[in-house]
């Protein structure tokens, strides 16, 4: 089965919205945390302009393990404390960066990188990992962006879910 998209928002907020409707009803009743990620995936790769990596790291309760993505190949593993992924599971906050090369300890799996947004993936108090979105562009991620990113997140996160080991 395939799915056909299409986005008719040029407004950063309603093309998030649109974007979270979509994921919602793609991981409807799906209860595979992996699948769904890559279905997610590859839905805001196709939504979201200006992007050149989209995709998951998977939190293995020690570190970020690289999950379904859209983009070059990644760094496989992240530990907490590096990077601009490390730092928004660490943290467990957002981490919207204009300049990745500004960012301290940032991991440079793709050099063509030179902004990044990454949203922590929280369901029932777990961490699950994280989305992490980066863009060719400097300041390419707005508040909008953030605020977008975080809905759909928070919308699907019981959904990318694993079960507990």
């Amino acid at each position: 089965m395939s799915y056909t998209l299409s986005f008719t928002a040029t407004d950063p907020a309603e093309l998030w919205a649109e974007t979270g409707d979509a994921a919602a009803a793609l991981v409807a009743g799906e209860p595979d945390g992996i699948a769904n990620m890559a279905n997610v995936a590859a839905l805001i790769w196709q939504a979201i302009p200006d992007l050149n990596w989209a995709g998951f790291y998977r939190f293995d309760g020690t570190e970020l393990v690289l999950g379904p993505f859209q983009g070059k190949a990644a760094c496989i593993r992240i530990a907490l404390d590096k990077g601009v992924c490390g730092a928004a599971a660490r943290l467990r906050a957002t981490q919207r960066v204009d300049d990745v090369h500004a960012f301290p300890g940032h991991i440079a799996c793709d050099a063509d990188s030179r902004s990044e947004l990454v949203v922590p993936v929280i369901a029932n108090d777990r961490l699950v990992g994280v989305l992490d979105l980066d863009s060719p562009r400097p300041a390419r991620f707005t508040a909008d962006d953030q605020a977008g990113a975080e809905a759909l997140v928070a919308r699907i996160a019981a959904a990318l879910a694993l079960p507990a080991s």
